[in-house]
């Protein structure tokens, strides 16, 4: 079982390219992912989707990567011979117009507009993926131990909850045999206090008998154990989980909310409450499995 919170971060420098890449991971009910690119590499994001996809199922993925490419065929610097003779042509008749002809420095014509023009070369791509992919693989590495580390955590925290309810469920069993006959005392001191001194036993019976069937709850407590015992097995397994753990975390709510509406008593009602206090723990915790 894996957390869905991860983070990890590398810088490389191969062959004068420059990578950082940094992945940041957070709890998603599907795989979100959201880049951060330079824009040389918008010809390698599906690739990097892609890469993604295959170590991560679940969460929200904020992806961000800087470049910087320092070798020397890397840029190039072009100059317009055309227009350094124009420069050069209006330079001396300017001279002549005004009656002080100079020469013409180098320096003054190539620190003019457009002379000399600096571009940037085409990426070689299958190095620039290749770089990425390694890299990525590393730090997507690095995320995926460190949500197995946190799922660790979470599942010992679930654990306990889960032993939790287990108790609370095993404290209701034992009183739910009391309450047909806690509601008897209550209905014959009820009738007692109405002044009704002749009570007909099988008439008395047979309410008891509609109210004991009204407030039963054993099939709500064999299916508790059932879905507490499915969470623990759960667990254990591997891949993608979350999906499964949040709708027992649904049944498990479904099961407790019966009992409680059912079960007519004072000590079954608290806890109950307790029980939904467990389970709402065990949703929130849920939320950040993958």
């Amino acid at each position: 079982m894996r957390s869905m919170t991860g983070y990890g971060r590398k810088q490389v420098m191969v062959d004068g390219r420059e990578l950082t890449v940094e992945v940041k991971t957070v709890n998603h009910r599907f795989l979100d992912i959201a880049f951060r690119l330079p824009r040389a590499f918008a010809f390698a994001e599906d690739g990097i989707r892609k890469q993604m996809g295959e170590s991560l199922k679940r969460g929200h993925a904020d992806v961000n990567m800087t470049y910087r490419n320092s070798r020397a065929d890397a840029r190039e610097l072009s100059l317009d011979e055309a227009l350094v003779e124009k420069y050069a042509e209006a330079y001396r008749k300017i001279g002549r117009l005004i009656g002080n002809e100079q020469p013409c420095s180098a320096s003054f014509i190539a620190a003019q507009q457009d002379v000399i023009t600096l571009s940037v070369c085409e990426e070689d791509q299958e190095a620039v993926q290749m770089l990425i992919r390694d890299t990525l693989s590393d730090v997507l590495s690095d995320v995926c131990r460190m949500r197995e580390i946190e799922g660790e955590s979470l599942k010992k925290d679930l654990t306990c909850h889960l032993d939790q309810l287990a108790a609370l469920r095993d404290q209701i069993e034992q009183l739910a045999p009391n309450v047909p006959r806690a509601y008897q005392e209550r209905l014959q001191q009820r009738l007692a206090e109405m002044g009704v001194k002749e009570i007909d036993p099988a008439r008395l019976t047979q309410e008891v008998a509609l109210m004991a069937d009204r407030c039963a709850i054993d099939e709500e407590l064999s299916r508790l154990v059932s879905h507490i015992a499915q969470f623990r097995t759960t667990m254990e397994q591997d891949g993608e989980v979350g999906r499964r753990l949040d709708f027992l975390t649904q049944e498990l709510n479904r099961e407790v909310n019966t009992i409680g509406s059912k079960a007519s008593d004072a000590e079954i009602a608290k806890l109950v409450v307790n029980a939904k206090s467990e389970i709402e723990k065990i949703r929130e915790q849920v939320q950040n499995v993958e």
